[in-house]
């Protein structure tokens, strides 16, 4: 079972889902420049820099996740590195890669599991090549209203469901009600619920999603009601992690 708010996971009471859309052929470059000089820059300043993936659905997309302790530390850092000596340096080579960088959403945990990195997890070193062999995937829902009961029926009929198909389920967000304290990076005022689960393999999920193509319950019962209580179709997660993300 996971934790709401494990001690190892402190640093992540706020967090940041960032989705980039990039420039044709300009991928590869925005993950070296995150690599080689964003992590420790951003974590520097008290960030904690869980996960940066590429989308293996869309090659000019970049998807990273970034934790706070809290809000006051969420500004606080986010002022120091965006006006500080690292982003001054590099951060011209990060955004002539970006098409637009505003998908962002501000979450809280709902729950955490093992897959989810602590604060102190093994990270590969500055100029590390070897990308890992698994898939973090998951969904963002798309809900009308905050006091709409999807939590609960996320927690009791499809996280089973996922975990039926072999879903171990990493984290589960759900928006943070909260004004943006960094106006120069906007965030979408809307509000969601989003999970996300690490496959060992490309084999191990798309075995995953064969069997949720072949379940009764989620294809006749589940979808149907979650179309109903949402207000947009999901997004669908599909992503690989970089050679120096936590996520392994």
């Amino acid at each position: 079972m996971g934790t709401p708010m494990g001690d190892s996971h402190q640093c992540c009471a706020v967090v940041d889902l960032r989705q980039y859309t990039l420039h044709p052929g300009q991928r590869d470059t925005m993950v070296r420049v995150f690599d080689e000089a964003f992590v420790e820059g951003q974590e520097e300043h008290g960030m904690h820099i869980s996960g940066q993936f590429r989308d293996l659905d869309d090659p000019d997309r970049f998807v990273w996740l970034r934790g706070f302790a809290d809000l006051p530390a969420r500004a606080a850092a986010l002022n120091g590195f965006y006006y500080g000596p690292v982003w001054k340096e590099r951060g011209g080579e990060a955004n002539v890669t970006m098409v637009d960088s505003d998908n962002a959403l501000l979450l809280k945990p709902i729950e955490f599991g093992p897959g989810y990195p602590a604060l102190d997890a093994p990270r590969p070193p500055i100029g590390s090549t070897e990308v890992p062999r698994s898939v973090v995937a998951g969904e963002v829902y798309h809900r009308g209203s905050p006091d709409d009961g999807f939590p609960e029926f996320f927690a009791d009929q499809i996280a089973p469901a996922l975990a039926g198909t072999g879903a171990t389920l990493a984290a589960t967000f759900e928006t943070l009600p909260a004004e943006n304290n960094f106006p120069p990076l906007p965030l979408r005022a809307e509000t969601v619920l989003a999970w996300f689960a690490v496959f060992p393999t490309d084999a191990a999920y798309a075995e995953h999603r064969r069997q949720l193509a072949a379940s009764p319950t989620w294809q006749t019962r589940l979808i149907p009601e979650i179309t109903c209580r949402t207000i947009a179709p999901p997004q669908h997660l599909h992503l690989r992690p970089t050679a120096r993300s936590q996520f392994r």
